[in-house]
């Protein structure tokens, strides 16, 4: 382990742990995603024995709230369109990753936004997207973010960047080529942003990583020697190459929250999330026999989610929690009042307490019907049960506090078995009641 892996997670620990004080009234928010990192790629979650080298994420879970049952949808699109209006997919249409040929939908911009809850309600924050939008299709125009109230919004406005030293970038509504390493160029406009500010602030910093393409990332930003930089990764490469886009963003990460001021620092939150299990071809071997990304089962749908800054307790919580839960937990952090049928404000789980959530519900579908009954579908969960229904109208039923990684199908076993199909099946019903 090299001397500069172990200064970043010393300096992250101390630096962290510092935090003893209580919620500022109104406190900066930084939310940051990474694309395409489920449970068993956290390096807070004992899922597996493939954990990256994340210390500056090491820190925050050390300093703050981790959540080991927090779920999302099971593809990028439609977790930011949970988190950008509290609602579930089948409300907005956005089910599915947005692509022109297989799912062209977009978010429609009559949604209320969280942005726009920051506009009505708090004219005394900044606000700003940085990072992967994907939340529409280029030929739609480039002015989606403005449409749903962001002021500011730079970053990758599709689904992916085919190359992470080569791409295109929308700035408030126009284009632009870009050269240089897209975890550092997203990681420089935050820096400068932040520094900006001279009032509150929201910020969204979705980084593209670690979503393929795998890639060597600069060397200067992870310390696995067998990823080299201008070499692709060889088949049996592709954890370690995944691994070190991680470290790499880990380490800008760790730049972003180094480069504020110690009064900035000291009163932002920080909520870290993965947007959607990980990759099929790199997930651990816990997941493989059901699948991770794209699939409604734990590989795909448990996420990381820590949560660390000023007020918030530190600890693991076994609380149920979603990503429409964030629509209302953010708008409440800074003072606003956000309410849906689909979010919770869970703040009060930041400090230890109950999160009032009974159920979690994750779904998967597009706009067009292929045939994908195997990833297409919806999942209901309660603190022990999880039910999953798919496309081709398969059921199975699942005990997770004894089998947490989905091995035995117990539809039908038993009366307990069935009460318990009952009552998540009811669940499904009342959330879709009209």
């Amino acid at each position: 382990m090299s001397f500069t892996y172990l200064h970043r997670f010393f300096t992250s620990m101390m630096f962290l742990l510092a935090f003893s004080g209580t919620l500022a009234a109104k406190p900066n928010i930084l939310l940051v995603i990474a694309d395409d990192m489920g449970l068993d790629a956290s390096p807070c979650h004992r899922i597996g024995n493939q954990r990256p080298r994340m210390p500056t994420v090491f820190g925050l879970c050390a300093s703050g709230m981790v959540f080991d049952q927090a779920y999302t949808p099971p593809s990028c699109s439609p977790t930011r369109a949970t988190i950008m209006t509290g609602k579930y997919g089948f409300r907005t249409g956005i089910g599915g990753a947005i692509s022109r040929k297989r799912n062209p939908v977009i978010l429609s911009t009559s949604e209320t936004s969280l942005f726009d809850i920051f506009n009505q309600q708090l004219p005394d924050y900044s606000t700003a997207v940085i990072g992967k939008w994907h939340l529409t299709l280029p030929k739609k125009g480039f002015n989606h973010p403005a449409k749903l109230g962001v002021p500011y919004y730079f970053g990758i406005y599709s689904g992916i960047a085919k190359s992470y030293y080569n791409w295109r970038a929308v700035e408030n509504g126009k284009t632009q080529r870009i050269e240089g390493y897209t975890t550092t160029v997203l990681t420089d406009r935050a820096v400068k942003w932040v520094n900006e500010q001279d009032k509150p602030w929201f910020l969204w910093l979705a980084y593209n990583a670690p979503h393929k393409p795998f890639h060597a990332p600069p060397a200067n930003l992870h310390t696995y020697s067998e990823v080299r930089a201008g070499q692709k990764p060889k088949k049996n490469q592709n954890r370690a190459y995944y691994n070190a886009a991680l470290q790499a963003l880990d380490t800008e990460l760790g730049r972003l929250l180094d480069s504020m001021t110690p009064e900035t620092r000291n009163n932002t939150i920080v909520i870290f999330i993965g947007d959607n299990g990980t990759p099929n071809d790199v997930v651990d071997q816990v997941y493989a026999h059901r699948g991770a990304k794209a699939t409604l089962f734990q590989g795909g749908i448990n996420i990381p989610m820590i949560v660390s800054g000023p007020g918030i307790s530190v600890g693991r919580s076994q609380d149920l929690v979603t990503t429409t839960d964030l629509f209302t937990t953010i708008a409440s952090l800074a003072g606003a009042k956000a309410e849906t049928r689909d979010s919770i404000d869970i703040t009060n789980a930041f400090k230890g307490q109950a999160s009032n959530r009974e159920f979690v519900y994750s779904e998967h579908f597009s706009v067009k019907k292929k045939k994908r009954g195997a990833v297409y579908g919806w999942a209901v969960r309660d603190e022990q049960y999880k039910l999953v229904h798919l496309a081709s109208d398969k059921e199975m039923l699942f005990d997770l506090r004894n089998d947490p990684f989905e091995t035995e199908n117990i539809l039908g076993d038993d009366a307990r078995a069935t009460d318990a199909y009952t009552r998540l099946m009811n669940e499904y019903k009342r959330i879709h009641k009209k």
